[in-house]
């Protein structure tokens, strides 16, 4: 299968093209987004990495007619799940935070929580290929970034937020003059996950606390001058507003320190734990 055929897109305008893997049939596929820049453009994660990300780029071409006038590429993960960061080794340019580099160079597929089955794959993407022979490829990433870096590409700046709970290094990339959030697995409209290897609910709930911060608390039924967020781009399912970011992140507050959630979470973690040690028992953790 080609690259062509593996991937779709659909443009969002002012250069955001929203790139979804076809045939990956699955509540874990991830959303791809790309975002062109006057100097530099920027891909915010990569999903599995089984076709070419950057050969569909090329041959819609995304980049416009021009692309070679700008730096190369950049992809960056929100953070190492492997349904964000399969496709990281394809690129010239890779950006994670640096909690989490070292699982990206060494090919951990324990904290990447490589997890994939045959059937969510709708159609092979190339003869004979299986599930069980998947895994993130070692990729050294160029850009580590941390808190309060700014990733510039001309026209827009993205400033990196440090979003750990999801994952210890989760990041969220906010432009803050087009008030866009591109959140990965920080929040998304949807179950959050906080019982994976490296979760961790404290920090989760501090997240949900700035998340909570960059909408007008006050305010939350409008738009308002202080308001920090209009559009959040997140790391699966469609994207929503402030005022549901708001509902979605204080929510998650509310809930995350009774004791039947703790409970939960628990028992999940030591399953997920097991179970991944099983299915990766090579891999550096």
């Amino acid at each position: 299968m080609s690259a062509a055929d593996w991937y779709a897109h659909k443009s969002l305008g002012d250069g955001l093209f929203w790139i979804q893997e076809r045939f990956y049939q699955s509540e874990n596929r991830a959303n791809i987004w790309l975002l062109r820049g006057s100097h530099q453009d920027v891909v915010i994660d990569t999903g599995l990495g089984l076709r070419s990300l950057p050969e569909y780029i090329d041959v819609k071409k995304l980049l416009g007619e021009d692309p070679q006038r700008k730096n190369p590429l950049l992809a960056i993960a929100t953070h190492a799940h492997f349904d964000h960061s399969g496709g990281l080794h394809q690129f010239q340019q890779v950006g994670v935070h640096s909690a989490e580099v070292d699982a990206l160079a060494n090919g951990d597929n324990f904290e990447t929580v490589t997890w994939l089955s045959d059937r969510e794959i709708a159609e092979a993407p190339s003869p004979g290929w299986r599930a069980r022979h998947y895994k993130v490829k070692a990729v050294q990433p160029t850009h580590i970034l941390q808190e309060g870096d700014v990733i510039n590409l001309g026209d827009k700046q993205l400033t990196v937020l440090h979003m750990p709970g999801h994952s210890r290094g989760s990041i969220c990339l906010h432009d803050r003059d087009n008030k866009m959030l591109f959140s990965g697995d920080v929040v998304y409209d949807g179950a959050m996950i906080d019982w994976l290897p490296y979760s961790h609910v404290s920090d989760y709930i501090s997240s949900c606390e700035r998340l909570v911060g960059l909408v007008d608390s006050e305010q939350t039924c409008c738009l308002s001058a202080s308001q920090l967020v209009d559009q959040v781009l997140p790391g699966h399912y469609n994207t929503f507003g402030a005022k549901r970011l708001h509902r979605i992140a204080s929510t998650y507050i509310s809930r995350a320190g009774t004791c039947p959630a703790k409970f939960s979470t628990f028992a999940w973690s030591t399953l997920a734990g097991v179970a991944l040690r099983a299915s990766n028992p090579r891999s550096a953790c």
